[in-house]
């Protein structure tokens, strides 16, 4: 470890180990480190035993939940977009090699206390049991008016402004109900609050378009997921790093971030001490260069039975949009099962997810926590979450935010974009490998 690199990242979160096979590729030399014996930091796949030590300490894995080392329970739970960046990341760097998807089976919203199958295209909208009548031609006519817009063609505009407009504008263009409004804009284009609304309407058309193409990759749902758990992911972009020179190393604890002049020199690892021009790492790092920003329910429910009335899928996402449960943050229900190979035979794992706003986080949960059914054994984490003081550009020490209660990749991803701009001073152009690389990302 006594050496000079170009880049130390501290901590083997998702961010971080797609910033180091990124920085590899690009010809750094990158040493990367983690306190903990294993891959993920908080973005880890966890077996049974491992969870049960940390969140229910001295007391055994209940005997009715199965073989515990057969688990890989995803600390931070999410879905990954079928054609958002994570999956352009994949293909990117040719990681997608190291990986097997699977399609999750369904995508469901609440509304009036009941769930339903997300409609996104313009059959389920005049099919959906969320709309009424009339409400389904308007929102046919609103999916196929958001299909249609093109920037640089009048001819669609049907007389919006939509890169001036705000998304509200074009909602009441329409004539949607409320309802309408909050499965569109949070079950569709996956707002996390209401402020889009007053933001200029393309924005909106683009998250949209987003789940249409996802969708029409795999039918099933906009969404994938990685075999084996999501621990995967950070995994297989170590390994990208190690093919290009990147120097990992496990178990190893950060004793001192060594500054000269208030820029960042080195790491002291121990009596090691290794250099390097700039550092990246997640927030836990760093406690002093971050503030709170809030903190993050995550209620992990075990199963024996699927979702009720999800057709028995073996993997659904349900949205609980924030305004049909008086809150100010959406509920995220995330389901996989042993058809992911993350559990025994015949058990599923239901994770619910929120940004806590009460002083009692798991009530909060309630409203996803009864969509489940009977739940043999349930964990509640609460973490805190933490963005970075400064953007780094200054002291060279850049820093990832804390993972989201959202049960999709689109704003991890975007941190890391903006972590690679801030630190390469260039934007990350994602291109395809070619057919083999597009190929190597399907799912079952």
């Amino acid at each position: 470890m006594d050496e000079t690199y170009d880049c130390i990242v501290l901590g083997t979160g998702l961010k971080e180990c797609i910033l180091s096979g990124l920085l590899s590729v690009d010809g750094l030399k990158v040493l990367h480190l983690d306190r903990n014996d294993y891959y993920g930091g908080a973005s880890a796949s966890l077996n049974l035993k491992q969870i049960n030590d940390q969140y229910n300490p001295g007391a055994p894995v209940p005997a009715e939940l199965g073989n515990a080392r057969e688990y890989n329970i995803d600390v931070i739970p999410k879905f990954i977009m079928a054609s958002g960046i994570l999956v352009k990341m994949l293909i990117h760097t040719d990681v997608t090699k190291y990986l097997e998807f699977k399609v999750v089976d369904g995508s469901y919203v609440q509304k009036a206390g009941k769930i339903n199958k997300v409609p996104a295209t313009e059959k389920e909208a005049l099919t959906t049991s969320l709309l009424g009548m009339f409400e389904k031609k308007r929102f046919r006519d609103f999916l196929q008016f958001v299909a249609q817009w093109d920037a640089d063609n009048p001819k669609t505009h049907n007389k919006i402004n939509a890169l001036t407009a705000p998304m509200s504008e074009v909602f009441r263009k329409f004539s949607l109900d409320e309802g309408t409004v909050d499965f569109t804009g949070h079950a569709l284009a996956l707002h996390l609050d209401d402020a889009y609304l007053e933001r200029p309407a393309f924005e909106t058309f683009l998250r949209i378009r987003l789940y249409f193409e996802s969708l029409a990759r795999y039918a099933k749902s906009p969404y994938i997921y990685p075999l084996y758990g999501l621990g995967e992911l950070p995994q297989a972009f170590a390994r990208l790093s190690a093919i290009y020179g990147g120097t990992y190393m496990l178990n190893k604890p950060v004793d001192e971030i060594i500054y000269e002049n208030g820029v960042f020199a080195g790491v002291r690892s121990g009596e090691e001490i290794a250099k390097a021009r700039f550092v990246v790492g997640d927030p836990s790092y760093f406690a002093n260069k971050v503030k709170p920003a809030g903190k993050v329910v995550r209620v992990i429910c075990i199963l024996n039975h699927p979702i009720p009335n999800t057709k028995d899928v073996d993997s659904v996402q349900i949205i609980i949009p924030q305004n049909q449960v008086n809150r100010r943050h959406d509920i995220y229900v995330a389901v996989v099962s042993h058809a992911h190979n993350v559990a025994p035979s015949g058990k599923y794992i239901a994770i619910v997810s929120t940004t806590v706003e009460t002083d009692n986080p798991e009530a909060e949960c309630l409203p996803g926590i009864r969509l489940l059914g009977p739940i043999l054994h349930k964990y509640v984490l609460v973490s805190d979450s933490f963005v970075p003081l400064q953007d780094g550009t200054q002291d060279k020490v850049f820093i990832s935010s804390s993972y989201d209660a959202t049960s999709h990749f689109e704003t991890t991803c975007e941190d890391v974009l903006d972590l690679y701009r801030r630190i390469t001073g260039k934007e990350l152009i994602l291109t395809s490998r070619g057919e083999s690389g597009e190929s190597s990302s399907s799912a079952e």
